[in-house]
């Protein structure tokens, strides 16, 4: 009888923190947090074999995914600077953006994760952090709480985005519809640049990067995964011959490359499919449009 007490009066202090989450269900961890969603797990076909599939979106292969929570959103500038008052991290500068916003991004010395080169709010995603950058917030967050943050592997992201979809994008294969989902290249921005190539047929009035949300969430209630800003995994960037099948990271000690998902505000349509992979960026670079969101076990 005095240890179900004892349980009772911890569990009771603790608020719960810790207990597994129900599938669907939004939680954070701290006020500063961002905010979860407990995913299911599950088995999904990862990549792409059709038309418009790139060489390292194949072959298309069957990853078995554990629970896990993901992001409800890209961090938010509010939410990383808890972390950098916290930490008394800095802001570097040399950010690749658009600062002149005249349709041409090049390193900038005087960009940074507070002024990104374009007007942004504590509502927007956070940009122009490197993937040394991202990965401490989640440490932090780690530390903070004490629960296993981290970044988000590829596998995990591909199931997040799809949702159970098998189509070319994760609200379905009508490009032209991104407008209600993700921000991307739209007739908005052809305006502002008319030199970028156009985009979907549509206009949803963002010219930059938007607030978090602003966009209809896919099926498991998580926003933004398509379009926006780009987001930092936690994997090195390799071909799919050489990934796990279990839905963790592919980590080597000489990692050139790491992988990006997502596309952004200022890339191509094709960029904002769910198969679609990033290994371009050295993990040292910082973008304008390249930001991350966080997962936790469960």
């Amino acid at each position: 009888m005095r240890w179900r007490f004892l349980i009772f009066v911890v569990t009771a202090l603790l608020g719960g923190r810790g207990a597994a989450q129900s599938s669907g269900e939004e939680f954070r961890d701290c006020e500063q947090c961002p905010a979860m969603i407990a995913l299911p797990g599950g088995v999904f076909k990862m990549g792409d074999d059709s038309e418009q599939a790139r060489p390292d979106e194949r072959p298309v292969h069957e990853v078995h995914v554990a629970t896990f929570a993901i992001g409800k959103t890209e961090v938010t500038r509010a939410e990383y600077a808890a972390f950098a008052r916290a930490t008394a991290r800095d802001a570097p500068g040399y950010c690749t953006t658009d600062a002149d916003h005249d349709g041409r991004w090049e390193t900038t010395a005087t960009a940074t994760w507070i002024e990104p080169g374009f007007p942004v709010t504590d509502a927007h995603p956070v940009t122009c952090v490197n993937w040394a950058d991202a990965t401490a917030y989640a440490a932090w967050l780690a530390a903070t709480t004490r629960q296993p943050y981290r970044l988000v592997t590829e596998a995990e992201w591909e199931y997040a985005v799809r949702a159970g979809s098998t189509t070319q994008y994760g609200w379905g294969d009508d490009a032209n519809a991104m407008c209600a989902h993700a921000n991307g290249p739209d007739e908005t921005a052809q305006r502002q640049f008319p030199r970028w190539k156009a985009g979907a047929a549509c206009d949803d009035g963002q010219v930059f990067a938007a607030p978090v949300a602003s966009y209809a969430p896919n099926r498991f209630g998580v926003y933004d995964l398509a379009g926006n800003v780009w987001e930092w995994t936690q994997d090195c960037y390799a071909s799919y011959e050489r990934t796990p099948r279990d839905g963790s990271a592919h980590a080597t000690d000489d990692c050139a490359r790491r992988a990006l998902r997502g596309g952004s505000w200022v890339y191509g349509l094709q960029d904002l499919r769910s198969a679609q992979r990033n290994g371009l960026p050295r993990p040292e670079q910082r973008g304008g449009d390249i930001g991350f969101r966080v997962a936790r076990g469960l």
